[in-house]
């Protein structure tokens, strides 16, 4: 395979982890619910007149699906990001990273309780390795603080953002809803902004100008439209599977994004709950043998001997 099939989903985590970054430069600059509801204005605003025309010769299947298409679009689009920029007022963009590389991990548990699809030994195993990542990390070294119910607000944020993206990933392989790819992004980018406009309303309503507008503008198209194009290709060209495993390099450069544009600090904690997450995340992607079946192998070969 040749190695410009793996710049599509490279660059789509990239621009995922620089989103991280820019999660915590809107901080004093424009309220969450403010740049969570603009930056899908601005999506809609860019895609209309390319998409809208595609999108009413499906009218018929997005009149039928309207209720998936408004849970996928809260899941994926709403909760996700939203939670994020109000984690980001209590947490560092290299927690976030950490935290986000979470998705595929949490993505096989989901399925393993929603879609009955069989636990693995990877999932199993890295779900354990994992979780002891996250003790560390939350913990800020010391996972015994978590007794003391001492986790930072924007770190437990961040860990829901993570299980709602990872359900919206569950959900929408539960759903397969017959419509091209990008009239299915439009209509879950309607149903964003449909429920987002009341949190906008009640504001706060920051009002924009040229110390945020390049954040929504980072938000709007290179986070939301243009990783979108490269993650279907990269599925497209590679597969789901092995585009999933870029995911894995977001702590990474979450973490150097943020030590040059924020200037972060990298602690201890950080290289080993890091290190156990992504362990564990690798695992549940390669180890994939059902549970059931690798507990019989194991048998047969003890009975064998």
């Amino acid at each position: 395979m040749s190695p410009l099939a793996f710049l599509a989903p490279l660059g789509a985590v990239l621009i995922w982890s620089g989103n991280m970054t820019i999660n915590q430069l809107t901080v004093g600059a424009i309220a969450p619910s403010s740049i969570a509801f603009l930056r899908w204005i601005l999506a809609l605003v860019m895609l209309t007149p390319l998409v809208a025309p595609a999108a009413w010769q499906h009218r018929a299947t997005i009149r039928r699906e309207w209720p998936k298409l408004a849970v996928l679009g809260l899941l994926g689009m709403g909760l996700w990001q939203g939670l994020a920029y109000m984690a980001a007022e209590t947490t560092s963009a290299t927690n976030m990273g950490i935290l986000a590389a979470m998705v595929p991990l949490l993505t096989v548990l989901l399925s393993a309780l929603i879609l009955r699809e069989p636990p693995s030994l990877g999932g199993v195993a890295g779900g354990a390795l994992a979780l002891v990542g996250v003790a560390i990390l939350l913990g800020r070294g010391n996972p015994l603080s978590l007794l003391e119910l001492t986790v930072a607000r924007g770190d437990a944020l961040m860990l829901v953002a993570a299980t709602c993206y990872a359900l919206y990933g569950v959900m929408l392989k539960r759903w397969p809803i017959e419509l091209p790819p990008w009239v299915l992004l439009y209509g879950q980018v309607i149903f964003a902004v449909l429920i987002l406009l009341p949190t906008y309303l009640l504001g706060p309503m920051t009002p924009v100008d040229s110390g945020n507008i390049g954040l929504i503008l980072y938000a709007g198209i290179p986070a939301s439209i243009i990783t979108t194009f490269l993650w279907m290709l990269a599925i497209r060209r590679i597969g789901a599977s092995q585009a999933s495993i870029f995911i894995n390099l977001m702590p990474l450069f979450s973490a150097i994004i943020a030590m040059f544009a924020l200037g972060e600090r990298i602690a201890f904690f950080h290289f080993l709950g890091g290190a156990l997450i992504l362990a564990g995340v690798v695992m549940a992607q390669t180890l994939t043998q059902p549970l059931a079946i690798a507990h019989r192998c194991v048998l047969g070969q003890e009975k064998n001997q």
